[in-house]
């Protein structure tokens, strides 16, 4: 594997500097209010026993390559959804790290992930779209998720989870925007190094978390700490 890998020295998720430019856009103020609002009274109802049975999402993958080494390859790809089904259904193995005081908590979240078998056109499809990149790298700025700023169009967001796979800059592993945000920028971007569990997916990152992590807050969970800019 080659030795110029990009892979950040600590943990960094840029979720939270998108939420905050985002509030500055009235509508998605209003959208976070009333989804948390039906949150807390769906919560309240217990409405979570009407579920029967785990809901699948479609899952596409962009694949933003600048070169051979960031167009990482299908079984690369392939090996997220396995840990995110793992996660998400409290079927993985280190569960048992979970610090005690939310022990009580685990459960299965009755959400699956599937990659898209079907394109938006109705044609077959493995889920993977690559395309080159018109940008050396990307940031939080969501160019990464159009053509006309480099990066690869979202497959329809009511219908798929975008997932950008790409070069992310400023030692950032993953971003996602959480729900009540524009349609045509739903979804997450994880850097190339940190997707999967194989080809280019580097230690400390070569677990699937950070695409665990980044689905989360896609999900609407935030940050422990509250999701706060000017909090250490």
């Amino acid at each position: 594997m080659p030795d110029t890998l990009k892979v950040p020295r600590h943990r960094s998720c840029g979720a939270s500097e998108v939420h905050h430019r985002l509030l500055e856009n009235r509508a998605y103020q209003q959208n976070r209010i009333d989804i948390e609002r039906y949150t807390s009274r769906f919560m309240l109802w217990g409405a979570r026993s009407r579920r029967t049975g785990p809901v699948t999402i479609p899952v596409v993958v962009h694949v933003v390559y600048g070169d051979a080494t960031q167009n990482i390859s299908d079984a690369q790809v392939q090996s997220q959804i396995p840990v995110l089904n793992q996660d998400y259904s409290a079927a993985n193995a280190d569960k048992g790290n979970v610090p005690q005081v939310w022990s009580n908590l685990v459960a299965d979240a009755q959400v699956q992930f599937a990659l898209a078998t079907v394109d938006p056109a109705g044609k077959p499809t493995n889920g993977i779209d690559r395309v080159q990149a018109g940008a050396q790298s990307f940031t939080t700025d969501d160019k990464v998720k159009s053509a006309a700023t480099g990066g690869a169009d979202p497959w329809p967001s009511d219908r798929f989870l975008n997932i950008w796979v790409c070069n992310l800059s400023g030692g950032l592993l993953g971003y996602a925007q959480f729900p009540g945000g524009p349609a045509a920028t739903d979804g997450v971007v994880i850097l190339y190094t940190a997707f999967g569990t194989i080809g280019t997916a580097t230690a400390p990152f070569n677990l699937g978390r950070t695409t665990t992590h980044e689905v989360g807050h896609w999900l609407n969970l935030i940050h422990i700490w509250g999701d706060r800019l000017d909090c250490s």
